[in-house]
């Protein structure tokens, strides 16, 4: 379905966030307990118990959407203003799917020589998270251009209390490592089986690299813009160089010769259908540039023709859609509800596990008929959840605070049963 400009523009007309007041103020008494004076006693609670603060503010359930502006979506360095409808929207999504109040957060100033010179200043978007982090529960960093964002996140949740997750990097990974756990399922085939062939050594390609590596994946190869990424390249930066190999691959086309799964997080019409021939009999194109893919799914259609395949988009008119809306709100709801001090990479594998688990379970009429074009059921065109099935918010949101408890970085004595009913409880009447 097209979006006309009119359409588009009505809907983001004065905004798509606002607050809304969990308790009334309308008489003389809730005045005075909302602000002066009944609010100094809250003041002088969290001044002699900084913990204090996760019981009498709005911290625990409030997120920060963080951006410089420096890579919007797919339009690039637009500048933080410009960033503003992008990450409203992100909030919208972290509200309505994981119950997870967010604001949008974005950062001027923070580029190398001043406003709108040069490109971002990671000390500066860094000084700046930390000097607002008081407020927040959590900061989701978003549309933040690699490779700063690496160090920026590096260093945030090194020095935070509070989990710093950047989307673009993370959310991408933990919707596609589910995906290719599908795949190797359906495959018959152990994740350290697999070959795998990625192109786009960005924030999303890293991360993806290093979720796969979590996962049990030992065979991967990655390429950029000036092809595969070897050890005996002298032009990587420190995160490309972490995960060079030997390979007399000099191309993409090359490498992709035997592979069993292909990963795009690139460009447009990088791929045509006679190199997607040449991989392994039964291969999973993970084809996620948008908006236009790697590949398109009509060219591996036909050059597969009478193969058994897994196609991949990151849109959402064709099946299996990587979407970070899988993710980050649930991830988030896990890590807030337990106090944990960090995502750290065993949350996000087990949140990957439970959306592959979703994915092979069957789903409900109600989702269904939200998507009657497709056939929902597990296997080549369905080995990734809808956005819209509501068993999301109990499934990752659990498995993410469990892993969070077992890794020791939940500040909250849990008991995980309890949890779960909870979640259930709440899931019923959102």
């Amino acid at each position: 379905m097209a979006y006309g400009k009119d359409e588009v523009m009505a809907y983001h007309r004065g905004g798509k966030v606002s607050v809304k007041l969990p308790r009334p103020l309308k008489t003389k008494d809730d005045l005075c307990l909302a602000y002066t004076p009944g609010v100094a006693h809250a003041v002088k609670a969290i001044a002699s118990d900084p913990g204090s603060v996760y019981e009498c503010t709005a911290k625990p359930n409030l997120v920060a959407v963080v951006s410089d502006g420096t890579a919007i979506l797919g339009l690039g360095d637009l500048g933080a203003a410009a960033s503003i409808p992008v990450m409203e929207g992100k909030a919208v999504l972290f509200k309505a799917f994981g119950d997870v109040d967010a604001w949008p957060v974005p950062l001027d100033h923070c580029r190398i020589g001043g406003e709108s010179a040069g490109k971002t200043d990671p000390a500066r978007v860094i000084a700046a998270v930390k000097a607002i982090a008081p407020q927040y529960g959590g900061v989701n960093l978003e549309d933040i251009a690699s490779p700063a964002c690496f160090e920026i996140e590096d260093a945030l949740d090194r020095e935070l209390d509070i989990p710093v997750f950047h989307d673009d990097q993370w959310g991408t990974a933990v919707i596609s490592l589910a995906g290719v756990m599908n795949f190797a399922s359906l495959a018959g085939k152990k994740m350290d089986e697999l070959k795998v062939v990625m192109n786009g050594a960005g924030a999303a390609g890293i991360r993806i690299c290093e979720m796969l590596k979590a996962a049990g994946v030992k065979d991967v190869t990655m390429c950029d813009t000036k092809g595969t990424i070897r050890k005996d390249r002298t032009d990587l930066n420190p995160y490309k160089a972490r995960h060079a190999v030997d390979t007399k691959a000099l191309t993409l086309k090359e490498a992709l010769a035997g592979a069993d799964v292909f990963i795009g997080v690139s460009a447009a019409n990088v791929l045509t259908g006679e190199d997607v021939k040449t991989m392994a009999e039964f291969p999973a194109v993970f084809a996620m540039a948008n908006p236009d893919p790697e590949i398109a799914p009509e060219e591996v259609k036909k050059a597969l023709a009478g193969r058994r395949y897994v196609m991949v988009t990151g849109r959402s008119d064709y099946p299996n859609q990587i979407n970070n809306v899988l993710g980050f709100p649930y991830l988030f709801r896990g890590a807030l509800d337990v106090m944990a001090t960090t995502i750290n990479t065993e949350m996000k594998v087990a949140a990957a596990n439970a959306l592959a688990a979703l994915a092979r379970e069957e789903v409900s009429a109600e989702v269904q008929a939200i998507y009657p074009d497709e056939r929902l059921v597990f296997g080549t065109d369905y080995i990734i959840p809808k956005a819209f099935d509501r068993r999301l918010f109990v499934e990752v949101s659990y498995a993410v605070a469990e892993a969070a408890v077992k890794t020791g970085v939940s500040r909250r004595n849990v008991d995980l049963s309890a949890y779960r009913r909870e979640l259930e409880e709440r899931n019923e009447i959102r």
